[in-house]
């Protein structure tokens, strides 16, 4: 029986996000959250986890990253660097093969979830280059000669802040769901969640000083440091 998510005691979930994260899991395909930063994308993966009791993977995405990284790195050098002083074992490929995050996730013997931080952060390609890899949960490893499946099919969350448009091509392969800001009502749940005992008055006058005007600063993330 598979689980179900249904949020986590410091994480309020509204019911069309808690449906999207089961539809996405139930038919196994990644999940594409976008909303303004600060709006729980990040700690949704992280309350997944802690609901489903999943280990949790992030691959957090720069300006730099390359889908390569995530799957695996050939440390050509430090194999020239042990060839030259003699050290044993330079033959054997596959010690010189380090596993990438999604890697990591394929490898794992039981399900985790796998976070995919900010993918709008990349290159335009870089969705594009990870279609096969979240599609069949494989990647070939030409040095070695080998095939790397996933052992278990992790749970992918996708995040972006909508800074550049993603391709067609690559949505169509998720599950989407943008977060909105929260009503009134799911904010003054959210602000118990953090603050159990707080005071009537104060919270009617933390409602009044939150505004929910899409500003750019998110509840989670903002009472997450209080």
């Amino acid at each position: 029986m598979k689980q179900t998510f249904t949020g986590s005691g410091d994480y309020v979930v509204s019911e069309g996000l808690m449906n999207a994260v089961n539809i996405s899991m139930a038919l196994e395909k990644p999940l594409l959250i976008k909303g303004e930063p600060g709006t729980g994308k990040t700690m949704l993966a992280q309350a997944i986890s802690k609901a489903l009791n999943k280990k949790l993977i992030i691959w957090n995405i720069k300006s730099t990253t390359k889908a390569q990284d995530g799957l695996y790195v050939y440390d050509v050098v430090q194999r020239l660097y042990d060839s030259q002083f003699g050290t044993d074992g330079v033959d054997d490929i596959k010690k010189y093969v380090k596993m990438g995050k999604l890697g990591e996730a394929f490898l794992s013997d039981e399900q985790v979830i796998l976070l995919i931080d900010e993918i709008d952060k990349a290159d335009l390609e870089f969705p594009n280059d990870l279609l096969w890899e979240l599609d069949k949960m494989e990647f070939y490893i030409p040095e070695t000669v080998q095939t790397v499946r996933a052992k278990e099919r992790p749970a992918v969350i996708i995040t972006s802040n909508a800074e550049k448009e993603l391709p067609d091509a690559f949505l169509r392969r998720c599950i989407f769901h943008y977060i909105e800001f929260p009503s009134r009502e799911l904010m003054e749940e959210i602000v118990r969640v953090h603050f159990d005992r707080l005071d009537e008055k104060l919270l009617s006058q933390v409602m009044e000083n939150i505004r929910v005007d899409k500003i750019g600063v998110g509840v989670h993330a903002q009472l997450r440091y209080c």
